[in-house]
């Protein structure tokens, strides 16, 4: 059951927080006006608490400030930083999401087993970045045709007709980092002389 004094202290809670979060951001009643859309009476409303908080008000204010909306609700999530996920099956493929907010770099774990039939490339919007954790992983981008072991990376505009797989009798295990919007992952690597 609800706790009634519970969400009246979250919502109480909700001014304060984005005072703060303004504050911590260094941005004005204005700049953030400017960037949501909404007045600044209406803001410093809010903030105040002389306003109640809607949905309508808070999704503009969560992506000017970059935050998921819960956080304007609730705060910072706990320190825990492990992500708590679902493995889901999408034909076939066992797809373990890796990474828990929204963004445009989105982290996957696949395990794919061996498929029959024949390949059938397919092209979309994006850029997507391999690692074969365990397997053998068969690649097929345009008119490339490759096989990549534990420990090989790929990557490549998913605009290309490309289409990946077991390339074994058994599955492959994969890490995905995919961007949707074309986003590239940045690799940085370790300086010479550290282990």
């Amino acid at each position: 059951m609800t706790n009634p004094l519970g969400v009246a202290q979250t919502i109480a809670d909700i001014g304060p927080r984005l005072k703060a979060l303004r504050a911590q951001r260094d941005v004005t009643l204005t700049a953030l006006s400017e960037a949501t859309g909404i007045s600044k009476s209406t803001l410093s409303r809010l903030e105040s608490g002389q306003r109640k908080a809607s949905l309508e008000l808070l999704l503009p204010i969560a992506i000017a400030h970059d935050v998921p909306v819960d956080e304007l609700i609730n705060g910072p999530r706990s320190a825990d930083p492990r992500v708590h996920t679902t493995a889901r099956t999408i034909n076939g493929r066992t797809v373990l999401p890796l990474t828990r907010q929204p963004g445009p770099l989105q982290a996957y774990k696949m395990i794919i087993p061996p498929e029959r039939g024949e390949p059938d490339p397919r092209v979309h919007e994006g850029h997507e970045w391999l690692y074969v954790l365990a397997g053998r992983l068969r690649l097929i981008l345009a008119e490339h045709d490759v096989v990549l072991g534990p420990g090989e990376a790929a990557e490549f505009d998913t605009r290309q007709p490309h289409w990946f797989g077991s390339a074994g009798r058994g599955p492959v295990e994969i890490l995905s980092l995919f961007g949707s919007q074309g986003e590239r992952m940045h690799v940085r690597a370790r300086p010479r002389g550290q282990k």
